[in-house]
């Protein structure tokens, strides 16, 4: 049993006291944002953001939830765009980081600089419609909503720095002694060895898709495929429209402040919820990703 001394007990009541701070810090505006957004829109027009409101009311959410299976359609959209995209995201994301880190790969330096390039020059805007819609044939289909984030360049080389700083080339060498083939190794040996970068990346790239509300607006016309934070941006606009009668006077009735809150929670709820699930493996993979190898 480890005997702490008092200069160790000081720091760490010292130390938990900051920490204690910053969380409390960190806290207090996701507090704020979901206390009021059960506050009545008159509450917060004449008294602001409160930690306690004195009218409660639950007209923003009606305003959400007025047509439940358009939004219960929208979450199914994008919990199967998140969960699908990402898992396809990453394995193939693992498997360009695996290449370049094998140094026995012919043209390894050469594949690294295609792919780098191609985050300092892009084709613009307009090529890239074009080759959705007329070269793809993507508008309105799943597959735009999926490809669309499937492919990044950074979480790549990240993912190539993990395993060039914990995968010892013994071990990559002693698989293949043994006579493992190469998608054999990258199975049963890189991927579970490089758990905690994937999940700080598939973090990143979960965030990616459940944020994604320009992809839709872009390439979906279709009402089935709408996105949660598209049909989200589609509420807020009609609120936003709406709340000015013809005479440009603002209604007071209509829960404007209140639905960007309530919004906000409906958008951000499912994730704060998924990340301390995923919390020790993202600051590990972060921390060892960023070594440089």
């Amino acid at each position: 049993m480890t005997i702490r001394t008092s200069d160790e007990k000081v720091m760490n009541v010292i130390s938990y006291i900051i920490v204690g701070l910053f969380a409390l810090i960190a806290v207090v505006p996701f507090f704020i944002v979901l206390i009021n957004s059960f506050a009545s829109e008159h509450s917060i027009i004449y008294n602001g953001y409160s930690f306690w409101p004195k009218e409660f009311s639950l007209d923003a959410y009606h305003m959400v939830f007025q047509s439940p299976e358009k939004m219960f359609r929208a979450y199914g959209v994008t919990i199967f765009v998140t969960g699908f995209g990402t898992a396809v995201s990453l394995f193939l994301s693992m498997m360009a980081a695996y290449v370049m880190y094998r140094k026995d790969v012919r043209y390894r330096n050469a594949l690294s600089f295609f792919l780098y390039f191609t985050t300092l020059f892009n084709g613009g805007l307009v090529p890239y419609y074009l080759l959705i819609v007329q070269n793809l044939h993507l508008k309105n289909t799943i597959f735009v909503l999926l490809l669309a984030g499937m492919f990044n360049v950074f979480n790549i080389l990240i993912l190539r720095n993990f395993l060039n700083g914990s995968l010892p080339d013994a071990l990559v060498e002693s698989a293949k002694i043994d006579g493992a083939g190469d998608f054999r190794i990258f199975w049963q040996i890189v991927i579970p060895l490089s758990k905690p970068a994937m999940a700080a990346i598939g973090m990143f790239t979960a965030l990616g898709y459940w944020n994604d509300w320009w992809t839709p607006m872009m390439f979906i016309e279709k009402e089935s495929l709408y996105p949660l934070q598209y049909t989200l941006y589609q509420i807020l606009s009609s609120a936003n429209f709406s709340s000015q009668m013809v005479n440009s006077i603002p209604r007071l009735d209509m829960p404007k402040e209140s639905l960007k809150l309530a919004l906000t929670m409906v958008a951000t709820g499912p994730i704060v919820l998924l990340y301390p699930f995923v919390q020790k493996y993202f600051v590990q993979g972060i921390t060892v990703g960023a070594v440089k190898g």
